[in-house]
């Protein structure tokens, strides 16, 4: 089954990519909510602040499906361990939490 063997190098891709997209600030959509209107790419405010997460979403998105694509002709002769899946998600957290420590610990 296809799902079941992409599943966890889709979780662990998105996770790493969405990291990195937040970080070096990558987004492929911009929303700018006071005008209502969507650009391409990351775009400076215009007109009052910028939206960036919904652009973050996406390039973690196409990223982590670029990834099992890649990935379809290794997964095809071994099974991916499980625990990437769950372990590489957990591990982005607690590198979120480190990198916004300011704003959890005060």
């Amino acid at each position: 089954m296809l799902a079941a063997r992409l599943t966890p190098i889709f979780a662990a891709a998105f996770a790493v990519l969405y990291l990195l997209a937040e970080q070096l600030n990558i987004a492929l959509v911009t929303y700018h909510p006071r005008i209502r209107e969507w650009g391409w790419l990351t775009e400076a405010p215009r007109n009052g602040p910028s939206m960036y997460w919904y652009g973050w979403l996406a390039t973690a998105f196409v990223g982590a499906c670029l990834v099992c694509l890649i990935s379809l002709p290794y997964t095809a002769r071994r099974m991916v361990p499980t625990w990437i899946g769950w372990g590489v998600p957990l591990a982005t957290m607690l590198a979120f939490v480190f990198l916004l420590r300011a704003f959890f610990f005060r």
